[in-house]
């Protein structure tokens, strides 16, 4: 889960980074109001999460709070990259002196963490590491070892930190590593760390990815869970537990396990250029051990998408039996069209594998014009798509 920059400095806070604080806005009104507790000029941010909001105009500076209420209202509710703003955070403006940036992450590809730091970073990190990377220092971290003070010591030599910052920079880097460790983060990232006018480092900027998979171990990030970024189909298939990536295509995807999912979109993805470029609407994965409640489920899902023109059903049976996928499809056929709600999109079954022959008896005899049953996946999705494209 991605964090906005005010709940990473939340984050920050917990483990004693320093930082500027400030107070999150959710209306003009309330943006006056916080310029006028801070004092002074002010600097009203964008909350989304997404980089270059400075560059889209989500960062703006007020010289007071009529003018902050001002910038307040030209930033909320703008569209940056695809991303609503909803609130803002005000700052109090600082006399920054340098930018810096630091950044732990996960390093998959070597089952390592890494520290990425530089003396020439800040808001234009991306050009100084394509244009002068050898001023981007990359240090590998032992995931057992961790970063104690002689670990942050050598990362501030490394990175050529300012020799009066070096004692600051140690123990913020610490501070930064046990923010890292303790809130199971994949990624912990200060951009820019600012060298203030009086000579205090200070997180300007916070960008925090804590893992969603050691959320039992912290209750209190679900108040970080930002429901209105939500997809609504996406946030409805997560209250039923469901695996589901809304994508912009028109053939809605239900199968089986990751892999035969991943390999259904390529399919209908292949089969939909010879009906205009027909594309996938889903990634739906009901899972290896699916029941027909689960699979009810998942149709409601897809067939809740007005994009969607047509449906393919693409089961293997194992653990998941064909007669329990028939079963659910029929089950949520009826409880929809219970509900009132009339199926028109048609519906492409492939069901190969345990009890398919079972599975297929099920669906005939249930005699749903909507459904189709086709023997193999490439020809199933082949249908799909041309249904979809009709």
């Amino acid at each position: 889960m991605d964090l906005m920059e005010y709940q990473a400095k939340e984050l920050f806070a917990k483990h004693d980074v320093p930082l500027t604080p400030g107070i999150v806005a959710e209306t003009v009104d309330e943006v006056r109001a916080a310029a006028e507790q801070i004092g002074g000029r002010v600097v009203v941010k964008a909350q989304v999460k997404v980089g270059g909001r400075g560059k889209a105009g989500g960062v703006k500076l007020a010289a007071d709070p009529d003018e902050a209420a001002a910038r307040g209202g030209e930033i909320l509710g703008m569209d940056i990259k695809g991303h609503t703003v909803h609130r803002v955070l005000v700052v109090p403006a600082v006399d920054i002196a340098e930018e810096y940036y630091f950044s732990f992450l996960v390093d998959r590809a070597n089952r390592a963490y890494l520290c990425i730091a530089s003396v020439e970073g800040g808001v234009e990190i991306e050009e100084v590491a394509r244009t002068n990377p050898d001023a981007v220092a990359q240090i590998r971290i032992d995931p057992v070892a961790g970063v104690d003070e002689a670990k942050a010591r050598e990362i501030v030599a490394t990175a050529k930190f300012p020799a009066d910052l070096a004692d600051q920079a140690t123990a913020m880097i610490t501070r930064l590593w046990d923010c890292f460790v303790a809130e199971d983060a994949s990624l912990v990232e200060v951009n820019p760390l600012g060298r203030l006018g009086d000579g205090r480092l200070d997180a300007l900027d916070g960008k925090v990815t804590v893992d969603d998979n050691a959320g039992f171990r912290h209750p209190d990030h679900a108040e970080y869970v930002d429901r209105t970024a939500d997809d609504p189909l996406e946030a409805a298939a997560k209250e039923k537990d469901l695996n589901y990536v809304k994508l912009d295509g028109t053939v809605g995807i239900i199968g089986n396990g990751a892999g035969l999912v991943m390999s259904t979109l390529d399919v209908v993805a292949y089969a939909g250029d010879e009906f205009g470029g027909v594309r996938p609407a889903n990634f739906l994965d009901i899972g290896g051990g699916a029941s027909a409640e689960v699979m009810a489920n998942g149709l409601e899902i897809v067939l809740g998408d007005p994009d969607v023109r047509a449906v393919f059903v693409n089961v293997f049976g194992g653990i998941t039996a064909c007669d329990a996928v028939a079963n659910g499809i029929v089950s949520a056929i009826d409880m929809l069209e219970s509900r009132g709600e009339t199926i028109t999109k048609p519906l492409v079954v492939r069901l190969d594998g345990n009890n398919a022959e079972e599975g297929r008896r099920i669906l005939a005899d249930a005699g749903y014009d909507i459904v189709e049953m086709v023997d193999t996946m490439d020809g199933a999705a082949r249908r799909a798509a041309e249904l979809a494209a009709k």
